[in-house]
């Protein structure tokens, strides 16, 4: 495959490196990323992007812009009269925007000969995907992550509907492909698993060396990274007398609430929201940790996290990690191997296994060194490229290969 379009909701974004570094691993080997995004990002943090890379990303306009450039189109005939009345039909009604969205990405991939596209995330981007596919009959694949499949929200657009019209869908575990095919069988045999990679050049290992032990968790500040379980079990920690200090990496709508917990629980010396970093960044705070903890949990809609990314970066630095056995979590973390996972919702586990590992260093080390070989064979962004760059080869002229 030489040419592929990538049709993102916000391109780049710190919450989503995964997307970042997949565009630009499968450049690095050979297949050229005409990249679309839906939204500019807005306020997002600093990162060290390739310039290059970013300079290329396709904008689309804005709602007011977009309609104008859509309807001229449809006045100079640059659509099909089917489009046309599609247009007219759906009129102003819920989702609207994803229609023109299509018509502004289906006409620019016509005029650059690009005829493969490959969406994130079962929402915004598959949906403008389904479209450009009914419009210009380009196929579509998409990956499905998290929520999108786990707690999806209800669209005319369903995600029934993308996964009937795409001609493959690819998820980032084992655990959402069963999950999947289970659930939309007649589907199932378009389902591909693809794991989210990790450059491990990037990572060093940690020294594990004297000093104060260092807890560290990364993630956007929601509900289902489990931080407020973690600041409990950093209170606990705290009245039995053990010295730490822990560091939560990120940004994100609970930020004053996780604030104000650690306040009341006397932490602001030992817990510290440090915001949203760098990749680089990150891999020094890595590099200097001594224990990685993401207790996830599940959310009330259903909504749950699926493959963390910064669980296998952890994994790459070469620290024994802490989380929950939810999703696809065990397929990167084996219980008492490379860390140790306890229930959720249950900070008393994660108190005790934080315990544990301080006062078992080697054990803590083995762990880390366990990890580290799990990602080197599992989760290297050449090996997911090279998957992505297989599974896309198997799509091109619309068939799918089911084996």
């Amino acid at each position: 495959m030489r040419e592929v379009a990538y049709l993102l909701e916000r391109f780049p974004s710190f919450g989503q490196t995964f997307c970042y570094r997949e565009v630009a691993e499968l450049e690095r080997q050979g297949t050229k990323v005409h990249v679309y995004s839906i939204r500019r990002p807005v306020d997002e943090p600093k990162q060290d992007w390739d310039k290059q890379l970013v300079r290329r990303v396709n904008y689309l306009p804005e709602e007011n812009a977009l309609v104008r450039e859509v309807d001229r189109s449809v006045r100079e005939g640059r659509v099909s009269a089917a489009t046309r009345e599609t247009l007219e039909k759906w009129g102003k009604q819920s989702d609207f925007l994803r229609l023109y969205q299509a018509v502004h990405v289906g006409l620019h991939m016509q005029q650059n000969g690009v005829r493969r596209l490959h969406a994130h995330f079962a929402g915004m981007a598959a949906r403008t995907a389904f479209w450009i596919n009914q419009f210009f009959g380009i196929p579509y694949s998409f990956t499905a992550h998290a929520n999108d499949i786990f707690a999806p929200r209800d669209f005319v657009v369903s995600l029934a509907k993308l996964l009937a019209n795409a001609s493959a869908i690819v998820t980032v575990s084992d655990y959402a492909a069963e999950f999947l095919r289970n659930r939309f069988p007649e589907t199932a045999a378009k389902v591909h698993r693809i794991y989210n990679g990790v450059d491990l050049s990037r990572f060093r290992p940690v020294d594990f060396g004297g000093g104060i032990p260092a807890i560290l968790s990364i993630g956007r500040l929601i509900e289902k990274k489990g931080f407020a379980d973690l600041i409990s079990a950093c209170r606990l920690l705290k009245s039995r007398g053990r010295d730490f200090v822990c560091e939560i990496i990120g940004e994100g709508p609970l930020e004053t609430a996780l604030q104000s917990q650690i306040a009341r629980d006397g932490l602001e010396s030992s817990v510290k929201l440090v915001g949203p970093q760098t990749q680089s960044q990150i891999a020094l705070r890595l590099a200097n940790a001594t224990i990685f903890a993401l207790p996830c949990t599940r959310e009330e809609g259903g909504g749950m996290d699926n493959l963390p990314t910064v669980i296998m970066e952890a994994m790459a630095a070469g620290l024994p990690i802490i989380s929950t056995p939810l999703a696809g979590i065990p397929e990167m973390v084996e219980n008492d191997f490379n860390g140790i996972l306890v229930p959720e919702h249950d900070p008393n586990a994660v108190s005790a296994a934080i315990e544990y590992l301080i006062a078992n260093p080697e054990q803590a080390r083995r762990f880390g060194d366990r990890g580290r070989e799990i990602a080197r064979e599992k989760f290297t962004i050449e090996a997911s490229g090279r998957d992505l760059r297989a599974l896309f080869e198997k799509l091109q002229g619309g068939v799918v290969d089911t084996a």
